[in-house]
């Protein structure tokens, strides 16, 4: 019986009815008798596709709920106490410029956000112009500037490139990055799911945290291109990039077989996985 339930989930996955997948794994988990192993299997499966395909109910409580939180946010890093807005846009500067750890820089920029101070964009841009930053802070920092209003283009060095980024077209989540990009990220976790349910979210939070380092770069140029075999060889580099962290060990020659990376595109498929190996090196060593 259990091997027709089975049968029944994957149907369901192979056709996207991911309700029907949801209610299956729910009702398995109350019936889960002595297959505790299957049992944690399902519960992260459950657990990922609510993540990744919530109900519309659940999408609407979470917009709510990003909404009160936005605003509980606002209260709490918008309130200047007994300082004017700016004293209090002085001293988060004086934070950023005194080299405080990243965590605190962070706390700093989303505090920005809710500071109203003439001249205060203008510092931030200053800032992020002039210092040699994390290539995660950078990010953050466009992101500030995008929700503080700003527009306009920064100039910085990033990864040892002098990139040029208009402020307005930073993303502020996954969706909002390019169609070919967030490609690569769904292709790795359709490989991926198939080998182990957990393995979609450990590899959008590494995909996440490459693009915060990548983006601007010429590498990150290079994800832009619309073309399959692109998208192809950065997922498998994804892939296989996750399974070494995870595993410790990667087939390659399966691996590429999986995306189907003929030897025409092994080099690409290499250059890929070195960028992205590269920026888990780095961020590594920064940690």
């Amino acid at each position: 019986m259990l091997d027709q339930y089975q049968i029944q989930l994957t149907q369901y996955l192979e056709k996207e009815q991911y309700e029907d997948a949801k209610e299956l794994l729910r009702f398995l988990l109350q019936c889960q008798g002595d297959e505790r192993q299957h049992a944690i299997e399902w519960g992260n499966l459950l657990n990922w596709l609510e993540q990744a395909f919530p109900s519309t109910d659940i999408v609407d409580e979470l917009d709510q709920a990003e909404d009160l939180e936005q605003q509980f946010r606002k209260a709490a890093l918008g309130d200047y106490g007994s300082i004017s807005s700016f004293q209090a846009s002085e001293k988060l500067m004086s934070q950023l410029e005194s080299g405080v750890p990243m965590e605190q820089q962070i706390v700093a920029l989303e505090r920005a956000e809710f500071i109203e101070a003439e001249g205060l964009d203008e510092r931030l841009i200053q800032w992020l112009e002039s210092s040699a930053l994390h290539p995660a802070l950078q990010f953050k920092a466009l992101q500030t500037l995008k929700k503080r209003g700003a527009s306009g283009t920064v100039t910085f060095t990033r990864l040892g490139e002098v990139v040029e980024l208009e402020i307005e077209k930073t993303p502020l989540s996954m969706n909002e990055f390019p169609e070919s990009v967030n490609a690569i990220l769904d292709k790795a976790v359709m490989a991926l799911e198939a080998i182990d349910v957990t393995m979609p979210i450990l590899v959008t939070e590494l995909w996440m945290e490459c693009l915060q380092c990548l983006y601007g770069t010429r590498s990150y140029g290079w994800m832009l291109h619309e073309d399959e075999y692109i998208e192809d060889c950065f997922a498998a580099g994804l892939h296989t990039t996750i399974q070494l962290i995870v595993y410790g060990q990667a087939v390659e020659d399966d691996i590429r077989e999986i995306y189907g990376i003929t030897d025409e595109y092994r080099f690409r498929y290499e250059q890929a996985s070195r960028i992205i190996r590269d920026i888990t090196l780095y961020l590594q060593e920064l940690s």
